[in-house]
């Protein structure tokens, strides 16, 4: 099986050895998305619905890059800084896919990367 790395503008660069994406096969593999604002590298973070927008926005992008949808999401999972962001968080993530939606784990962590409140990760089937 041949992989191939997905890469774009559109969405952050990565903070670490890894890339944004890895599609394997007919498995699109992306990394955790946290809320960087691709055109400034800034995090765009003054409240938990800006935050997850952002993150939501650069899993959009990555999945396109891939010829990709949210409708081509399999599994998710979402890392919170605290449960009690859950409601608004999950009203924001719902709002991106329409009809069924993927499998998903959600957990609360100790810390995320840059302090962050979201992280999320996505599993696709891709189209390409």
């Amino acid at each position: 099986m041949r992989k191939t790395i997905i890469n774009t503008p559109d969405a952050p660069n990565p903070i670490g050895p890894y890339s944004q994406a890895v599609q394997a096969g007919d498995w699109l593999f992306i990394s955790g998305q946290i809320a960087i604002n691709p055109s400034s590298g800034e995090l765009n973070i003054a409240t938990i619905q800006a935050e997850t927008t952002q993150v939501m926005e650069n899993l959009k992008a990555i999945l396109k890059e891939a010829k990709c949808t949210f409708e081509s999401v399999v599994k998710t999972t979402i890392f919170l800084s605290d449960m009690e962001i859950f409601g608004t968080v999950n009203e924001i993530y719902g709002s991106y896919f329409t009809g069924e939606f993927p499998a998903r784990e959600t957990l609360a962590v100790k810390t995320l990367p840059k302090n962050v409140n979201v992280e999320i990760s996505m599993v696709a089937i891709s189209s390409k």
